[in-house]
């Protein structure tokens, strides 16, 4: 059974978000459940990435997905909540990096700078593709235990 995927925007990723919501429910066959934002009207991307942060280190969901402007900022702020390991990814090469190595929970993406085709193609590869474990669980406990130490 696939995991629920937790979504959300801020207006400069609306556009990307929506096709992405349709892309994983009727393509990809995954459950998804949208945080907002709901217009293109303007908000503040720190409040939607936080919700999917917050719900992902919650245990509510295995994967988040944010789609900002660029992808930057909502990544920022993902990495802000303990137990959050977010990846910006822009590519077919970033998309499986980050899950290989980094075991990512959270993946952003840019709205102005991705085409759809991409970004259907990062979010495919972001969840089909495992964590490889072996010497990368050793480098991303050090990643977990910075935050401990930093607490």
């Amino acid at each position: 059974m696939k995991p629920t995927i937790v979504i959300a925007s801020d207006h400069g990723g609306y556009a990307l978000k929506e096709t992405l919501k349709a892309y994983l429910k009727d393509e990809l066959g995954y459950e998804v459940r949208d945080f907002g934002c709901h217009s293109e009207e303007s908000v503040d991307y720190p409040d939607f990435a936080y919700l999917v942060a917050r719900a992902v280190a919650d245990g509510q969901f295995t994967y988040g997905i944010i789609v900002d402007g660029v992808g930057i900022g909502s990544c920022m702020v993902a990495n802000k909540v303990k137990g959050i390991r977010a990846a910006m990814c822009y590519d077919h090469f970033t998309a499986v990096n980050s899950k290989s190595h980094n075991d990512a929970n959270v993946l952003t993406l840019g709205g102005r700078v991705i085409g759809e085709a991409l970004a259907k193609e990062i979010v495919k590869t972001w969840l089909e593709t495992p964590f490889s474990g072996g010497r990368h669980s050793r480098r991303v406990n050090k990643i977990m235990q910075i935050e401990l130490d930093e607490a």
